[in-house]
């Protein structure tokens, strides 16, 4: 882990891309889509299968993630904090993977693989349901948001110094190394199952909320997963599916010149409400020593083109 001092060089501001995008209230749309990624990776994937418990409360535990990158991005010295507890977290994680390969949380590449579907998702998650990044903001947020992976514990080198690194990084992951296994199925199922009837979206966007939670959350995930992955998760994606998802970004972007300030960046607000929540569960003071992996738990886990 870096010092204090070079830690503090890595939090980001009011005027950083980071800070004006991480926390438009249209990303939880996109919220299904990293957890995707993150468990079609077999070291993920076997820690979801050995330690989570996504399936008995799917939607706190999608809260609990929001808390996390909220909290790494507006927290300034808390986000210190919490990156050094998630850190220290994540060394009792282990365990073996369905390949018969013993597996640790803190494997550098599989590490580095969960902060990088986070970072992809703003991008892709803008592109489709919120405010585009110019292909400028998507250098500064990559820049930003790598440099608070530091704060996390993944490396200098773990992931590409450049966004045009990064996506030919992203596609490789993607081809050469996630699979279809249980932890898959069973973040889908329980999406599908459970959780509030619908999606707690606040003002102006309530008109785009009157689709079953478990379908919002469904169609956004699974419709930013490339075509060759959807199939090769053995998804269901029929033409309705897409033209419903392509219906749903159209009317979540045409929201941006109507949406009041506080919901295209609510990460400031949203911190102070769920203060007393984040300081009793895993990264909090409170309760260090009761968290499930990981955290955020990745079955769990919120422009130019993405990648």
């Amino acid at each position: 882990m870096i010092d204090e001092v070079r830690a503090r060089r890595l939090l980001v501001g009011p005027d950083s891309v980071c800070w004006r995008y991480c926390s438009d209230v249209r990303l939880d749309f996109a919220i299904l889509y990293p957890l995707l990624l993150q468990v079609a990776h077999p070291t993920v994937g076997a820690g979801v299968r050995d330690f989570s418990q996504f399936e008995q409360h799917p939607y706190e535990r999608l809260l609990r993630t929001v808390d996390y990158v909220t909290l790494l991005v507006y927290g300034r010295d808390d986000a210190i904090a919490a990156a050094r507890r998630l850190r220290e977290l994540h060394h009792r994680f282990r365990g073996v993977r369905d390949d018969g390969r013993r597996y640790s949380a803190l494997e550098p590449r599989a590490y580095a693989w969960v902060h990088a579907t986070l970072l992809q998702t703003y991008v892709a998650g803008h592109a489709h349901f919120g405010r585009p990044l110019s292909p400028t903001q998507v250098e500064r947020f990559y820049a930003e948001y790598r440099g608070l992976g530091r704060l996390i514990g993944v490396g200098p080198r773990d992931l590409p110094s450049t966004w045009t690194g990064f996506c030919a990084y992203f596609a490789r992951v993607i081809e050469e190394e996630l699979e279809l296994n249980d932890s898959v199925r069973r973040v889908l199922r329980a999406v599908g199952l459970a959780g509030p009837r619908f999606l707690p979206l606040p003002g102006p966007l309530r008109s785009l909320s009157r689709i079953p939670v478990g379908r919002a959350v469904w169609l956004g995930g699974v419709g930013l997963l490339a075509p060759d992955l959807r199939r090769r998760l053995e998804i269901p994606w029929a033409m309705a599916d897409e033209l419903s998802f392509r219906t749903l970004g159209r009317l979540s972007r045409a929201m941006t010149p109507v949406m009041p300030e506080r919901l295209q960046c609510a990460g400031p607000n949203q911190l102070r409400a769920r203060r007393s929540a984040i300081a009793a569960g895993p990264l909090g003071t409170a309760r260090t020593g009761s968290a499930r992996w990981p955290y955020p738990d990745p079955e769990r886990a919120s422009t130019v083109a993405a990648c």
